[in-house]
């Protein structure tokens, strides 16, 4: 019998959402022998961590088996150990890669075409910002790039883009010819058309005076930097796997998705049992009893600033309630994998949402924030618990974040890179915001009504690179007739309608009692 170890890729049974059987392409991560059977813990190559599981020996298909390719042993140059022996080639490309940096020289006989490399998640964004539209997720990238929104008196020609293997293209400047106009200024008005609706009205965009952007017009892409964002150099076959089981969080059975890293003598556990109200782990039914005849809290520390129905946000802080929000933090992390677990909570504010019933106040899902921010982040992590999900909690969070951020005055975005998930619920939150005020635009003296992309970032406090992305995501920018204009098809403003009519919890302004803090006029968190 054919042995499997660690790093063999072959067919792994599973079911997919039609709970029909398929065979993708798996890694094999670990393996244990409890009493009785083998399982593997596979990776389903393509798909999302969350996926991972342990399997049995009948789910594996033997007979495409593919074994971890072995290195082979570089030859040495001149006898030296860890020296590779030259060729021309190498040398060539070496040569090239150290003068890519002059750009301005010329070059001289034929050149040969740069090797291919891996994007390297921080740098590359830098680098091709100025080609790459800006968006919530580098992830979200295609093959076309859209022209970046700037002053009209230039013109921009798309460079680069990232493909979606996560290489790079070379830069190519477009061929000589007519220069395409492109989209003036965040100021500069744009008319609005609904295709064959009585109802739509125009807008107008004369250009504006002043514009925020950046110094040369252009918005930047999206850093993939942040307070939270996991670098991935941490990453080792030991937090690629699922560590705990299952969790029981008040009345409710979590399977987590991802690693956290509790004690690990909770990990072999088949349960672990968090207090609901304070989030306290612990290991045993018996346990989490004897805690709650001691454990004082129905509801989370700290102040509750929002309540209408049974919905509550409690504003917790991280410095003053440092348990509860590392405790937070874990159980966040088995559901987050693009975030890296920081201990140090001072720097943080954390927003629960909670459920009202005659036994206290459940958790629904939560938000963080940076107290200070240089980026304009108004959220680091946001989660919403999956017993909680597709029921519009999520869309909650979001409102509520950026809720704080009109009491603030300022303009917000989330910290990227955004999860699958939540890239999709900020990307519907976004579409709803901007097609609810563009389709409530009422005529004035007969004219057709104006809007800026200023005046829709400070209405909604959804940063304007944000704004920008969206309008050129649902493709509504369009140039006719020397104007840029909006165009709302048919498809698109019935669509909106059926989403707002399934939209029923929304944020109630009135509702809210939150005071901001300056809190850079403070010497400590």
């Amino acid at each position: 019998m054919v042995e499997i170890i660690e790093g063999c890729r072959l067919p792994v049974l599973r079911k997919n959402q039609e709970n029909e059987d398929e065979w993708p392409l798996a890694e094999i991560l670990s393996v244990k022998d409890p009493p009785g059977r083998r399982l593997y813990y596979v990776h389903y190559i393509d798909f999302n961590k969350r996926l991972d599981e342990w399997v049995t020996p009948d789910r594996l298909d033997l007979k495409k088996l593919q074994f971890p390719k072995k290195e082979a042993k570089t030859p040495t140059k001149n006898g030296l150990p860890g020296s590779v022996p030259g060729s021309p080639e190498r040398d060539v490309r070496k040569s090239l890669e150290l003068c890519v940096p002059a750009a301005s020289a010329p070059s001289r006989g034929k050149t040969l075409p740069a090797p291919k490399r891996k994007a390297e998640s921080v740098c590359l964004a830098t680098q091709v910002s100025a080609a790459v539209t800006p968006g919530p997720s580098a992830e979200e990238s295609q093959a076309s790039v859209y022209p970046a929104l700037r002053d009209s008196s230039f013109s921009v020609q798309p460079l680069a883009a990232l493909s979606t293997n996560g290489t790079t293209r070379r830069l190519i400047p477009p061929p000589p010819g007519r220069k395409r106009k492109t989209c003036g200024g965040t100021d500069e008005m744009v008319k609005v058309f609904q295709n064959n609706d009585p109802r739509c009205s125009t807008i107008y965009m004369p250009p504006g005076e002043d514009s925020q952007d950046s110094s040369d017009g252009i918005p930047s892409a999206p850093r993939m930097t942040g307070s939270l964002v996991s670098d991935r150099s941490h990453d080792d076959i030991v937090t690629r796997m699922k560590n705990i089981e299952c969790i029981e969080l008040g009345r409710h059975r979590l399977k987590p998705w991802y690693f956290s890293p509790y004690p690990q003598e909770l990990t072999g556990l088949p349960i672990l049992y968090l207090c609901e109200y304070c989030l306290k782990y612990l290991k045993s039914l018996k346990c989490l009893q004897r805690h709650l005849t001691k454990c004082n809290l129905r509801h989370p520390p700290g102040n509750e600033i929002y309540r209408k129905g049974t919905i509550s946000f409690f504003e917790i802080d991280g410095r003053k309630n440092k348990s509860y929000s590392q405790n937070l933090c874990l159980l966040a992390k088995c559901f987050l994998d693009h975030k890296t677990l920081s201990y140090a909570t001072d720097p943080f504010l954390f927003y629960v949402m909670t459920e009202y019933d005659s036994k206290g106040f459940h958790i629904v899902g939560y938000f963080s924030k940076e107290k200070e921010s240089t980026e304009d982040y108004n959220v680091a992590c946001i989660l919403t618990l999956p017993p909680y999900q597709r029921r519009g909690y999520g869309k909650l969070l979001i409102e509520f974040s950026y809720e704080l951020s009109k009491v603030e005055g300022k303009t917000g975005t989330p910290e990227k890179p955004l999860s699958d998930l939540g890239l999709l619920s900020y990307r519907s939150y976004w579409t709803q915001t901007i097609l609810e005020i563009l389709m409530n635009l009422e005529p004035e003296d007969g004219e057709r009504p104006q809007i800026t992309i200023n005046e829709i970032s400070e209405i909604t406090s959804v940063k304007k690179e944000d704004v920008i992305s969206t309008l050129q995501y649902l493709n509504l920018i369009n140039y006719y007739k020397g104007q840029y204009i909006l165009t709302l098809s048919e498809d698109i403003v019935e669509g909106h309608e059926r989403a707002m009519q399934k939209r029923h919890l929304r944020i109630d302004s009135k509702c809210l009692h939150f005071t901001p803090k300056d809190w850079s006029k403070r010497g400590k968190w």
